[in-house]
């Protein structure tokens, strides 16, 4: 029996029809929402030429919606490398077997969660000043918040990851010899990457969402140039809104594409880097271990 027999239980006809029944009805209600939501725009009289009219025109783009697309993209850029190093190092100081590691570890990642992203931006903005008597970086306060928040969220999804890896793998790799660093290090933290990728790539996109909390202390990302700034010249907010949305989901849409090429890229490898001498090949077969993969 296969694993999605077991796990899926293929639609008979009734099921069949019931579905297209049922995506029928809900393709036609979305059809009426969107008509629904065109018509309220028409009365408003939203749809007129004039209000769509600067964004025909370079200059609104190459004033305003370029320029916060791009410092968008540089604060989205470094928070996410950094949350990602933040993430993997807090993780394995969450699974240190040294109380003295794991549990500051584990209260600077439930602190840094449990405080709104907002007012983690506002503390680094215009708290740190006022202790150190120096001015702030608008970017750094950004991306400093990004980097708190997101990467004490992605060091839970790491931790988790690394958990899921089954015992064998981690046991076969301290019977050969190799040291905790060694373990988690070439094999329990790649495998957990994989593993935990979709989790990943979610929470990226929604650190990319979060630069436009930057606004709130001057940050001049999509929102603030791109929204409020063509608003004031032009009158214009709805319509800035839409084409701000519209960038955010082809931005957001491709970060997904290319996490989605790189999971089949990784899978159809379907092993991690092979090191020769004292080290470990995951996924391969050795005839002398009995055929069974994993660490050897």
């Amino acid at each position: 029996m296969t694993t999605d027999a077991v796990l899926y239980d293929h639609p008979g006809p009734r099921a069949k029809a019931r579905n297209r029944i049922l995506t029928v009805v809900f393709s036609v209600l979305l059809l009426a929402l969107l008509y629904w939501i065109y018509r309220k725009f028409d009365e408003k009289g939203q749809w007129a030429a004039a209000l769509w009219k600067p964004f025909t025109q370079s200059s609104t783009w190459t004033d305003y919606i370029l320029p916060g697309l791009l410092h968008t993209l540089e604060a989205a850029i470094v928070a996410a490398v950094l949350s990602l190093v933040f993430g993997v190092i807090f993780a394995v100081g969450r699974l240190s077997d040294h109380w003295w590691v794991r549990v500051p570890a584990g209260a600077v990642v439930e602190f840094f969660r449990a405080v709104p992203l907002l007012l983690m931006m506002f503390f680094i903005f215009f708290g740190i000043p006022f202790l150190t008597q120096q001015p702030m970086s608008i970017f750094w306060a950004v991306v400093i918040g990004l980097t708190l928040y997101n990467g004490s969220v992605l060091a839970e999804a790491f931790r988790a990851g690394v958990r899921s890896v089954p015992a064998g793998q981690s046991e076969a790799a301290y019977a050969i010899g190799m040291r905790k660093g060694q373990v988690m290090g070439h094999i329990l933290i790649p495998q957990a990457a994989r593993a935990m990728l979709p989790v990943i790539v979610s929470q990226l996109v929604v650190l990319v969402k979060d630069t436009a909390l930057g606004y709130i202390i001057s940050y001049n990302e999509l929102l603030q140039l791109g929204v409020n700034n063509v608003a004031a010249n032009f009158g214009n907010l709805v319509q800035a809104a839409i084409v701000a949305a519209i960038i955010y989901i082809i931005v957001n849409s491709m970060l997904t594409a290319f996490a989605g090429w790189l999971s089949r890229r990784t899978r159809r490898s379907g092993k991690a880097p092979r090191v020769t001498g004292r080290s470990v090949v995951m996924g391969a077969t050795d005839p002398g271990m009995g055929g069974g993969g994993g660490v050897v």
